[in-house]
């Protein structure tokens, strides 16, 4: 029996991607009932937070840990999965690499491969037909924009639809240790959410609390860094300043700066994707920048596309453009 071309391609993307990462190109039912369980556990846990923060149940040990394990991932997966892996703002020397890989797996926002090919094909189709998870996907009226964001902060993720991750991620995929920690994403999981209780119970030397480090250090602290990172996906490309030219609706959101480790420049960063500075104005608190700076002051970083002041000036929008 001769196959037709396009059966050869899904023949080959099922012999091939599914090595890739954890669950492929595809999502089968385990994944999505998993990836629903991250969502909402986490989310419930900070919801309670705040009640809780007022009676018997944090500690400076526990606020200390959840400071520590996000930031961590949050710049894992800013400085790793987005800037480095992503875009290739800087080279990396080998032990970096590695390290970067591992911090933005603790994040808990998916395998590095498939997170990698999501945000190349966002790139590709910016706010238009094809993009993964633009809040203007249906429509422009309030009610359709309500429903965008919805979709672009969380929705788009039970997408049955897959990025296919031998077209957008083939780098990655042929780098055998990027391949084992992609798939590794469970593992790396695990030590993400163990962490905290571990450290707290340890230092406190009692069940409660390595209770609370696990209620703040790994639930709260999981479920804040998820919000943020999504929220650059939804309220970033819906509201904001633009006063660079980009070819879709990203914005800058500046009250998500520090929190996003200065993703929320979003504007500057779907002008330039490359750059490895996104706060590039006056102000702008870029964290991600400043530890890039390091990286390559200790050699551990070198070619750093940094954003020259030619290059900002001509992606500047005329000043009547510039719009909130």
């Amino acid at each position: 029996m001769t196959m037709t071309p396009d059966v050869l391609d899904r023949t080959e993307r099922q012999q091939d991607t599914p090595s890739a990462t954890l669950g492929g190109d595809s999502k089968r039912s385990i994944e999505q009932v998993t990836l629903l369980l991250f969502i909402t556990v986490p989310f419930l846990a900070l919801v309670a937070a705040v009640p809780l923060a007022w009676g018997w149940g944090v500690s400076w040990l526990d606020l200390g840990l959840l400071v520590a394990m996000y930031f961590i991932g949050c710049h894992g997966i800013t400085i790793g999965f987005h800037r480095y892996f992503t875009h290739g703002s800087f080279k990396a020397k080998r032990p970096l690499r590695i390290a970067l890989a591992i911090m933005g797996s603790l994040a808990v926002e998916g395998p590095l491969v498939r997170w990698v090919a999501d945000h190349r094909k966002h790139h590709k189709f910016s706010d238009g037909e094809g993009d993964p998870h633009s809040p203007w996907r249906f429509g422009e009226t309030v009610p359709a924009l309500v429903k965008g964001l919805w979709w672009a902060h969380i929705g788009w993720m039970f997408d049955e639809e897959q990025t296919p991750q031998h077209k957008y991620a083939p780098d990655l995929i042929k780098d055998p240790a990027l391949r084992r920690i992609s798939r590794q994403f469970v593992l790396w999981t695990v030590v993400s959410l163990a962490l905290p209780p571990l450290v707290g119970g340890l230092v406190t030397m009692s069940w409660w609390g390595a209770f609370t480090a696990f209620f703040w250090g790994s639930l709260v602290r999981v479920a804040l860094l998820h919000h943020v990172t999504w929220s650059i996906n939804s309220i970033c490309h819906a509201v904001g300043k633009r006063p660079f030219k980009s070819r879709d609706r990203s914005g800058n959101v500046w009250w998500l700066a520090v929190l996003s480790c200065g993703e929320s420049w979003h504007n500057l960063h779907h002008a330039d994707p490359t750059s490895a500075r996104h706060g590039v104005m006056r102000g702008q608190v870029d964290s991600s920048a400043r530890l890039i700076r390091w990286f390559e002051k200790l050699g551990w970083a070198y070619d750093v596309r940094w954003p020259s002041e030619a290059r900002i000036e001509a992606r500047r929008q005329p000043r009547s453009a510039n719009a909130a």
